[in-house]
């Protein structure tokens, strides 16, 4: 906890020392933040049980996305039996968006949370309308179905931006868009946008809501992302973060039939047992409370569901 807390020290300082305005394109050029140290590219991390440079961490954490991208949904329905759809259904149902919303759903390449937030939104929107239609009682047939066909935006003015690194995930949830009949656009409140959760190419204070499912616990410096996430909300905003925890129940905590899933379904074993030791090395609920508040957020705190396989983890920007 003391590695986290430090790093994250470090990082505020440097931040508080970037001219104002300024904004670094993704990806990063050779003089970006990350190459100047030599001694940087150096440091260690995990990936999964195995010791590897910050640097090839990256490398390594695409290649396993990249690979497993077509048959991602088909594994997370067989490793938790559906259940994480019931997860998601009641990250949204804690985010319980307003008509003009603005969400960033980062990680999110295959399109799950985004999908559910558009079609919450739509729900909500349409039940406003209904109750204000109903509440003029004097209103003829025909100005009523002129209400209806001159609404302009059906989300009230709410949009979702997914942001993934990985290429291969967004073009799945491209895909699947197209399939749910979701259009992507400024008028249909749906955008893809190619970046880095450590590096977002977005402004400060930009976002009401930040969302990230299944995703952080992949990224090589979780203090950095959680950082980028404080920055690009508004002030305000919430921070949503579904993520495995640790369960201290044997009979619950094994993980160790997914990597044989992987290799029966989609013929990986390699990617899918990286994916069970990544979840082993994430931190304890409570140490990444403790990492979010460092990050800035005030009010955090954390739900665990079904015994504690997952959490979801909240906190404000005020």
């Amino acid at each position: 906890m003391a590695t986290h807390r430090s790093r994250a020290l470090w990082s505020r300082v440097m931040r508080s020392c970037r001219l104002p305005g300024f904004r670094s394109s993704w990806p990063r050029g050779p003089l970006g933040a990350r190459h100047v140290s030599q001694e940087k590219q150096a440091t260690e991390t995990h990936f999964g049980f195995e010791t590897v440079s910050e640097e090839e961490k990256g490398g390594k954490v695409y290649h396993v996305f990249e690979s497993v991208a077509k048959k991602y949904d088909v594994m997370n329905d067989m490793m938790s039996f559906g259940i994480h759809r019931i997860w998601k259904d009641l990250l949204l149902s804690k985010m319980h968006p307003f008509p003009g919303t603005q969400l960033l759903d980062v990680a999110g390449g295959t399109g799950d949370i985004a999908f559910r937030f558009l079609n919450y939104v739509h729900e909500q929107h349409k039940g406003k309308q209904k109750r204000q239609l109903r509440a003029q009682q004097n209103l003829s047939w025909e100005e009523i179905a002129k209400k209806y066909q001159s609404e302009e935006d059906p989300l009230g003015g709410s949009r979702v931006v997914v942001c993934d690194i990985n290429k291969e995930m967004l073009k799945i949830g491209k895909q699947k868009a197209r399939a749910q009949g979701h259009k992507a656009g400024k008028s249909y409140g749906l955008a893809w946008v190619l970046g880095d959760a450590e590096e977002l190419p977005f402004d400060d204070d930009k976002f009401d809501v930040y969302t990230i499912a299944f995703g952080i616990r992949n990224v090589t410096h979780i203090d950095q992302a959680l950082q980028e996430a404080h920055r690009v909300l508004k002030p305000g905003g919430r921070f949503l973060c579904l993520e495995f925890s640790q369960v201290n129940n044997p009979l619950i905590s094994s993980f160790q039939v997914i990597p044989v899933l992987g290799e029966v379904i989609a013929g990986d074993w390699k990617s899918y047992q990286y994916l069970v030791e990544s979840i082993r090395q994430f931190p304890s609920q409570e140490e990444f409370k403790e990492m979010i508040e460092d990050a800035g957020f005030e009010k955090v705190t954390y739900e665990s569901l079904t015994s504690g396989i997952v959490a979801i983890h909240s906190g404000f920007k005020l």
